[in-house]
């Protein structure tokens, strides 16, 4: 723990792991706080600085999606995903830039999880575009002007938003025409209501998707890219992670069809 000065404010850092949780989820003592590059996400974003009302939203998602779809409902649409993206790869004649390919097929992973996997790729690729400059805000020295990342960010979000919108209509129109609809996250989303009884409105419910685009994405993403690196630059490890996913694979009933949340609990080595 030390004190100095960044970007002209005194600040206290801190780096062991017990005291940083001390400092994470001790409400009483220590507030929440985000840069004004955070504004970009919008005024009908999920209100991150006021700790009852993230707490009462996190309360609503996380019932939600435990009783209508819990993790291991994904793993069909995961694993067709990333089989036919590791195809597409395979056949190319031309090398690939990785960093932006892998964050193409973990952004329609997302999609898929939070959507559903009816979105159209044309879909997927227009709103990827414009969640990229939406995050590249993010990071940004927060003036909008033209000409700026920022200001650049504030106009890719109304594009994304609107995206959003046209998803979100679509799909209430399949959902009137198709008794068995993908559904996603989203469908779950937009039925759950607060403690108080107020339903989940439109305006917070496109946020709040940006918002969760922002915290599954890059983390998703980069975990990917590095583990791939590191095991390709360790082949001792690299057969290992082999080896364990074989024995899993071998003690697999015949019967048995793709991966299970099971199977992935018995990855030691992996986990």
């Amino acid at each position: 723990i030390f004190k100095t000065h960044l970007f002209g404010n005194a600040s206290i850092i801190v780096c062991s792991a017990e005291l940083c949780r001390k400092v994470l989820t001790d409400d009483n003592n220590f507030q929440w706080g985000y840069p004004v590059s955070n504004l970009i996400l919008g005024d009908d974003h999920v209100p991150f600085d006021y700790i009852s009302s993230h707490k009462r939203l996190h309360r609503l998602l996380t019932t939600a999606l435990n009783q209508h779809q819990p993790p291991s409902s994904h793993l069909g649409t995961i694993e067709n995903i990333v089989i036919n993206t590791l195809e597409e790869w395979s056949k190319m004649k031309e090398p690939i830039l990785f960093v932006p390919e892998v964050n193409k097929f973990v952004f329609k992973l997302i999609i898929a999880i939070l959507l559903g996997s009816g979105t159209d790729d044309t879909q997927i690729a227009s709103m990827e575009e414009y969640y990229r400059k939406v995050y590249y805000g993010l990071h940004t020295t927060p003036i909008n002007i033209p000409g700026f990342a920022y200001h650049r960010a504030v106009q890719a979000r109304k594009v994304l938003v609107n995206r959003i919108r046209g998803v979100l209509g679509e799909r209430r129109e399949r959902r009137c025409n198709d008794p068995n609809p993908n559904t996603g996250i989203i469908d779950f989303m937009e039925k759950a209501d607060f403690e108080d009884g107020r339903p989940m409105n439109h305006e917070l419910l496109v946020g709040l998707l940006i918002g969760l685009f922002i915290a599954g994405l890059e983390t998703t993403s980069r975990t990917a890219i590095w583990a791939t690196v590191y095991l390709h630059n360790h082949p001792r490890l690299l057969h290992k992670a082999k080896e364990e996913q074989e024995e899993i694979v071998k003690r697999r009933p015949s019967s048995q069809k793709g991966l299970t949340f099971t199977e992935i609990k018995q990855m030691k080595y992996l986990s």
